[in-house]
C-alpha cells in the first residue's frame, strides 16, 4: 500500500532519466510512481542494470531526474539548485553503500563526525561516539578504516548515515561486500538504528532474505516497476542470485520486520 500527500516520505511522479550516448538516448527510468510512507521500510529488487541504483541517486538529490517530478520529505528536489541539494542531503538523508567510503586517513570517531560537523554540531564528537557506541564500536573510536574489519567498517558507515539523524536511510547493497555471519550482524544494527530513529528506509538488495526483512517489496525491471507489495504478499524472487543469507530466515522475517 502506498502513502500519499504530507503522509510520504518519498513521492515519484511519471519519473524519467534518460542518458544520451554515442549510440543515442538511452531511457533508464522510464515513468516510475512511488509513494514511501514515513518510517516505512522498502526493499528495491531486480535484476542488475534495470535502474535501482540510478532510481537511488535521483531520489538523494545526486542524480537529476530528466522528466517528472521527486519529492522527498516535502521538498520538489527538481525546484533545488546545487547548494540547496547539498544542504537537503546533510539535513535529511543518510546513505549507505556496498564499499565503505570511509576517509582512510581519519579515525573512525572522525569518520562519522564529518556530516556532524557539516552541520553545525556542536557536539559533533560526543555524538559520533555515541553512535558508535550504538553500533558496538565503542572500544574503536580511536581506529583507523585500514585498522577495523569489513564489517566494522560498514557499521561505522552506518553510524555515520545515522548520526545526524536523517528521516531517510538509503543504502545500496549494504551487505554486498561481507559473508554471511558479518552481514547479518550489520543487518541487525541497521534496522535496530531505523526502529530507534523511526527513518524511513529504502534499500537495494539481490539477498531474498534480506529484501523480505522489509514491510514491503518494489521489484523494478527495465526501469518500470513490475510488482508493488506487502513483503507477505510478494511474489518469489526468482531472478535473485542466490547468497548467504544475512535476514531471518524466510519463516521468521514477517515477525522480524520494523
Amino acid at each position: 500500500m502506498q502513502e500519499s500527500g504530507e503522509r510520504a516520505m518519498i513521492e515519484l511522479r511519471d519519473l524519467r532519466l534518460t542518458y544520451q550516448s554515442g549510440a543515442g538516448a538511452v531511457e533508464v527510468l522510464r515513468g516510475i510512481d512511488l509513494s514511501i510512507g514515513r518510517a516505512e521500510t522498502v526493499s528495491l529488487v531486480g535484476p542488475s542494470g534495470s535502474g535501482k541504483t540510478s532510481m537511488l541517486m535521483v531520489i538523494a538529490g545526486l542524480e537529476r531526474a530528466t522528466g517528472g517530478s521527486v519529492l522527498v520529505g516535502g521538498a520538489d528536489l527538481g525546484a533545488l539548485d546545487e547548494d540547496a541539494l547539498a544542504a537537503f542531503r546533510r539535513d535529511s538523508v543518510g546513505i549507505v553503500f556496498q564499499d565503505f567510503h570511509l576517509i582512510p586517513t581519519m579515525t573512525a570517531l572522525e569518520n562519522v563526525a564529518v556530516p556532524l560537523e557539516f552541520a553545525g554540531r556542536r557536539d559533533a564528537f560526543e555524538r559520533a561516539a555515541a553512535v558508535l557506541e550504538q553500533v558496538g564500536l565503542g572500544h574503536r573510536l580511536d581506529h583507523y578504516p585500514g585498522q577495523l574489519s569489513g564489517g566494522e567498517q560498514q557499521r561505522v558507515a552506518l553510524a555515520r548515515a545515522f548520526g545526524p539523524g536523517p528521516k531517510l536511510l538509503l543504502a545500496d547493497e549494504p551487505t554486498g561486500n561481507l559473508d554471511g555471519e558479518t552481514g547479518a550482524r550489520v543487518v541487525e544494527q541497521l534496522f535496530a538504528l531505523q526502529r530507534a530513529h523511526g527513518t524511513t528506509l529504502l534499500l537495494i538488495t539481490h539477498d531474498p532474505h534480506l529484501a523480505l526483512r522489509c514491510r514491503r517489496v518494489v521489484r523494478i525491471g527495465d526501469g518500470v516497476i513490475v510488482e508493488d507489495a506487502p513483503a507477505d504478499e510478494a511474489a518469489a524472487l526468482p531472478e535473485l542470485p542466490a547468497q548467504a543469507a544475512v535476514g531471518t530466515p524466510s519463516g521468521a522475517a514477517a515477525a522480524a520486520r520494523p
